[in-house]
């Protein structure tokens, strides 16, 4: 057995699987935390590299295209600290960081895993059931059913439109994106039938996030545990839906969250006073711990060079 222990976890590798643990200190993520301990099997692995640097490295798994929801729901939007699948190794651990990338690496050859695409998903999606929040609303994940909540300071569509309540079979698919700069993210369900793409702001069937905390982990949690529940998009057509690997029990249910006050406006206008109220806004979500120093700096970043689109 090769095994490498690290801040953010421990991974271990039998022959057949790594064990992915999450580590418990201060500073390790939560979206791995929430995640909790599985296992990758090997017939889901495309391969192994050790990433050297100039104080440690980064080790990082790479899974054949469509064998995890999780990576199928977020696009590859999730951060480095935050994907279970990489993880910082420091100095002290470089060699046995090589060792477990050639341990792993030996068994994929003997076993002559191929590294194309999946055509249903080898890992099991996060357990249920889930809640998460966003900045205008919340979703819960039960197992069968999506349940959308707006708060106080959702759009008039949104409003105008309320709760949502969508069973797993209406739905096509699911999205998740983190935010960018002045752009929200979203967690968008796309029920069969709804071809129509309106800004996350006025979709009635998704929900707006802003930054990366814990918040936005969270649905991007609930958006792999839909995706592994629907049909593969890799599933020969007219197939039915692949069952799902064995997963852990279900977590206990989750209280809904009461609304919260004060949440990320939606995008402003081009304008210069819009602007200008955004960076006002941007030091008020700073200061009330929303955003965090480094998300702040981007989105000014971002404003400013709005005023300055040349510069």
């Amino acid at each position: 057995m090769a095994e490498l222990m690290v801040r953010d976890g421990t991974w271990s590798f039998d022959g057949e699987g790594v064990r992915i643990v999450p580590g418990s200190e201060r500073g390790v993520h939560r979206l791995r935390q929430d995640l909790g301990e599985f296992t990758v099997p090997l017939a889901a692995l495309a391969g192994l590299a050790y990433e050297p640097a100039r104080r440690g490295g980064r080790l990082r798994l790479r899974l054949r295209a469509g064998a995890d929801p999780l990576l199928q729901a977020t696009g590859g939007g999730l951060p480095d600290d935050a994907n279970p699948y990489q993880v910082a190794v420091d100095a002290g651990r470089v060699e046995v960081a090589e060792y477990f990338v050639d341990t792993v690496r030996q068994a994929l050859l003997l076993e002559e895993i191929p590294d194309g695409p999946c055509d249903r998903y080898l890992l099991p999606g996060p357990a249920v059931p889930l809640t998460a929040a966003g900045v205008d609303g919340t979703a819960a994940f039960d197992g069968e059913r999506v349940h959308l909540e707006w708060r106080w300071n959702t759009s008039e569509t949104k409003r105008h439109q309320g709760p949502r309540d969508l069973a797993l079979t209406e739905l096509r698919s699911v999205e998740w994106r983190p935010a960018a700069g002045l752009d929200s993210g979203y967690l968008r369900f796309r029920p069969h039938g709804v071809t129509q793409r309106l800004k996350p702001e006025h979709d009635p069937y998704a929900i707006e996030l802003w930054g990366f905390k814990k918040e936005s982990g969270t649905t991007a949690l609930l958006a792999a545990a839909v995706t592994a529940r629907l049909p593969h998009p890799g599933a020969p057509e007219g197939g039915a839906a692949h069952p799902l690997p064995a997963a852990a029990p279900a977590a206990p249910a989750l209280p809904r969250p009461a609304p919260a006050p004060a949440d990320p406006p939606a995008a402003p206008a081009e304008d210069h006073d819009a602007l200008l109220r955004r960076l006002r806004e941007l030091g008020e979500l700073r200061r009330d711990g929303t955003l965090t120093e480094e998300e702040f700096t981007a989105a000014k970043s971002a404003v400013l060079q709005r005023f300055h689109p040349c510069g």
